[in-house]
């Protein structure tokens, strides 16, 4: 069996907090998290061909932001 590996910074508690963050999300808590994820002037949102994402997250894995 595999073991798990995370990315630098990130353990098997971290994973569990996300998650029950995400799942114990209402429908509304949800899109009201989005919308706000879209009004955040310190991210930014792009479209690019999904065949690209594996070397985009590749790079930003190398970039440790």
């Amino acid at each position: 069996m595999k073991k798990n590996t995370f990315p630098r910074g990130w353990d098997e508690s971290r994973v569990k907090k996300v998650l029950a963050h995400y799942e114990g999300q209402t429908e509304e808590e949800a899109v009201a998290e989005d919308e706000a994820a879209w009004k955040d002037r310190t991210a930014t949102f792009i479209e690019v061909p999904t065949q690209l994402l594996p070397r985009i997250r590749e790079l930003l894995a190398k970039a440790a932001l």
